[in-house]
């Protein structure tokens, strides 16, 4: 079973746990350098002020507070919802900066799953003081639908049925996850106007309608098959990026982890790069080991804490250099000697396009020396394979890195691994 735990409007609730004059008040969030509204309170949406319009037509609006967006207290909130939810399962999937997928495995507790996701909704609120909904499925994308049911409930908790079908009659293409405004538009003049008509279509419609194969997953998971990773970028609507790994085994050494953290920074800038975005902060985390005795180091069984720290970029970034420069301190501040660490991650969080984020004294982010260097460096990957150029930081051992024992061939990425006719 996946449960998905969605803070209710991040951002806001944020400025809300800090300033409580703010509750009641009809509160908006902006995007950076006060451009437009990326957050609403529920206020906020009750005077009809829509996501993304510009902060010049709000202004001397009655009624309204404003607040800038404050990247660096988001992330390191997002860090602590983590870490609660990391009190009920060590399986914490960060999605984005307020959505996290839960896995609990098969087994239902014995006071059923809607009281387990009303037990992590009031631990997460009291926590923190941020409130969100909580929704289970066996999949991601009937998790979200779960979630989207559970907002509108005033528990805030839903578990989907095992027939979903009576849920999936009638709700709008669209509003299944990853099916945008375009592809939605596409599917109903093929004639699936619903998330039951979607489930229903088989690989030959797919193949026939020429439709991505990310949407033949989404079918699967519909009818309750897991079929999709969380990747936000995939999915066309991302908040944040993030790159996350389970060690092969124990990290117990200040360079392995800082190597670790490194490398999945790089990772996640190449996303970003990849996407044409940059972000302003990142966050940083890792999850200790068992203690010795109990289990061994990657046993599910046992809760072993999150620990993050939240680092602001100088300014919008998607550079490797510069975001290696600002989280690999932060991976020395986390390292603590005599702790052994099962799983390392970073967040990069407050995105925006790359062209938006251009300004009169740094100009645009792209044309700075170490943008043009990682842009050679992608370009060199591209043509020689993944992982041929990659930065000092990384490491060269890298035997932190996950086990892979099983897997396959590359050959579509690694010219070593070409197939070859004999």
């Amino acid at each position: 079973m996946i449960a998905l735990a969605d803070a209710n409007n991040f951002y806001v609730s944020c400025e809300r746990a800090f300033d409580p004059r703010l509750e009641g008040k009809a509160v908006a969030v902006l995007s950076n350098n006060d451009g437009c509204v990326i957050s609403r309170s529920p206020e906020c949406k009750a005077m009809g002020i829509e996501m993304g319009t510009p902060h010049f037509r709000l202004r001397g609006r009655e009624g309204l507070v404003f607040r800038s967006s404050n990247y660096e207290l988001y992330g390191d909130m997002s860090g602590r919802i983590a870490a609660v939810l990391g009190t009920f399962t060590p399986e914490v999937e960060r999605y984005s900066i307020d959505e996290a997928f839960l896995h609990f495995g098969g087994t239902e507790p014995p006071d059923g799953w809607y009281a387990l996701g009303c037990a992590v909704r009031e631990r997460v609120l009291r926590w923190t003081g941020i409130p969100c909904g909580v929704g289970f499925a066996p999949t991601r994308t009937l998790a979200k639908i779960a979630n989207h049911i559970a907002k509108k409930r005033p528990g805030g908790v839903y578990a989907m049925p095992a027939d979903p079908r009576a849920v999936l009659d009638g709700l709008p293409v669209e509003e299944v996850w990853g099916v945008g405004r375009h592809l939605a538009a596409r599917l109903r003049r093929s004639g699936v106007a619903d998330a039951l008509a979607l489930s229903r279509c088989g690989r030959e419609f797919f193949r026939r309608g020429r439709f991505a194969v990310t949407l033949e997953r989404t079918a699967l998971e519909l009818r309750g098959i897991p079929a999709t990773d969380a990747d936000p970028l995939e999915r066309g609507n991302p908040k944040s990026v993030g790159v996350s790994r389970m060690f092969g085994r124990p990290v117990a050494g200040a360079r392995e982890l800082g190597e670790a953290v490194a490398s999945y920074a790089a990772a996640a800038a190449g996303k970003l790069r990849k996407a044409g975005m940059v972000a302003s902060v990142a966050d940083v985390y890792v999850q200790e080991c068992a203690p010795p005795g109990r289990g061994g180091w990657d046993d599910p069984g046992w809760w072993t804490p999150f620990l993050s720290v939240t680092v602001p970029f100088a300014a919008p970034t998607a550079a490797t250099p510069e975001i290696l420069s600002a989280v690999r301190p932060a991976a020395e501040r986390l390292f603590a000697g005599g702790k052994r660490y099962r799983r390392a991650g970073v967040l990069l969080c407050g995105l925006e396009r790359a062209e938006a984020a251009a300004d009169l004294f740094r100009g645009d982010p792209r044309g700075r020396p170490a943008a043009r260097l990682s842009a050679a460096v992608d370009a060199l990957n591209a043509r020689f394979g993944r992982g041929t150029l990659f930065y000092a930081a990384e490491g060269t051992a890298r035997d932190w890195k996950m086990k892979r024992a099983m897997l396959s061939p590359r050959p579509t990425t690694r010219w070593r691994e070409l197939l070859v006719a004999r």
